[in-house]
């Protein structure tokens, strides 16, 4: 009779000896652990001073948020729980910060993105001198946020001898009006000083999706007879979809934050308050730490919720630029 031979196994009879796993590799024995602490070690120091630097301070900042704390009177600190965050959201003058808020952002960055979106469409064409006027229309964002609110305060804004009311003498002569911007329209003057300064942020994000644009089929459009409109509504904007989102949530999180413009041009006053400068007056002038720092931590979480939504479009962006 014949020995029986034994068949191996139909998952490891193709695959090589030096390709199977070892038995310290297939369970993820200490080597493999191991291995995995020295690739993340030199993360280590950064994320130890990302901890210390933001998650330590914010830490603290909640800490304060549950206590009645007025530095004026610092023995009659006392533990509050919840109430400053209650007494936060029921303040009539923080939902007005919170109304002006909402409408110095929405306003700034739908503004911003359309003149962006226009800048965009101009620069993605090629012309002369093209690089020089790039350079100059990306300017405004390179400024520092006070100089550029004190540019506007004093050189533009000023009714006495700003350039917008030099310019209106210069157009209608000694008769013409001389208004003063910031005292007629607080509002109004911050908001066009943020639009200058975010306008060449949303043109950098939007030409960059221009630029991302399939050519082929932009050709084929063509060549069937679209026009420019056409090319425009069908192809070019459902492209900087996600780059219009992108640049929304991304100005949102920063101009919800803007202290520099409100406090430079018109220091809180006519109005325009808003959450950051409300809570710099309750802490530096009112001196009620608690308070502040529930309304810091408030603001803190509005802010994440927004980054957590811009996060989800840039990681839907770098799909897409995956598959494509």
């Amino acid at each position: 009779m014949s020995a029986p031979t034994t068949t191996p196994q139909a998952g490891t009879r193709d695959i090589p000896p030096a390709a199977r796993p070892r038995p310290s590799q297939a369970g993820g024995g200490p080597s493999s652990r191991l291995r995995a602490w020295v690739t993340r070690a030199p993360l280590l120091p950064a994320l130890v001073f990302m901890i210390v630097v933001t998650q330590l301070p914010f830490v603290a900042t909640l800490v304060v948020s549950l206590f009645d704390w007025n530095a004026l009177y610092p023995e009659a600190r006392s533990f509050s729980g919840f109430a400053n965050y209650a007494e936060v959201l029921g303040d009539a003058e923080l939902r007005d910060s919170v109304v002006t808020t909402v409408l110095l952002t929405a306003t700034v960055v739908l503004v911003s993105l359309v003149l962006g979106l226009l800048l965009a469409l101009l620069l993605d064409r090629t012309f002369k001198g093209r690089g020089v006027v790039r350079t100059l229309l990306i300017a405004p964002f390179l400024l520092v946020p006070v100089a550029a609110a004190l540019l506007w305060k004093h050189v533009l804004y000023n009714p006495e001898y700003g350039l917008l009311n030099g310019m209106l003498t210069w157009l209608f002569g000694d008769d013409a009006p001389q208004p003063d911007w910031v005292a007629e329209m607080p509002l109004g003057a911050v908001e066009v000083a943020l639009i200058w300064q975010w306008t060449p942020f949303m043109m950098l994000i939007l030409l960059a999706g221009l630029q991302s644009r399939p050519a082929d089929a932009i050709e084929a459009a063509r060549i069937d007879g679209a026009g420019a409109w056409q090319i425009f509504r069908y192809l070019t904007l459902p492209h900087l979809r996600r780059y219009l989102e992108l640049g929304a949530l991304l100005g949102s999180i920063y101009i919800v934050q803007n202290f520099d413009a409100v406090f430079t041009i018109t220091s809180g006053g006519l109005g325009t308050a808003n959450l950051p400068y409300t809570i710099y007056q309750t802490f530096y002038q009112g001196h009620e730490y608690g308070l502040a720092s529930a309304a810091g931590v408030l603001v803190v979480i509005g802010s994440l919720i927004i980054a957590t939504l811009a996060l989800r479009v840039v990681s839907s962006l770098f799909r897409e630029e995956a598959r494509s």
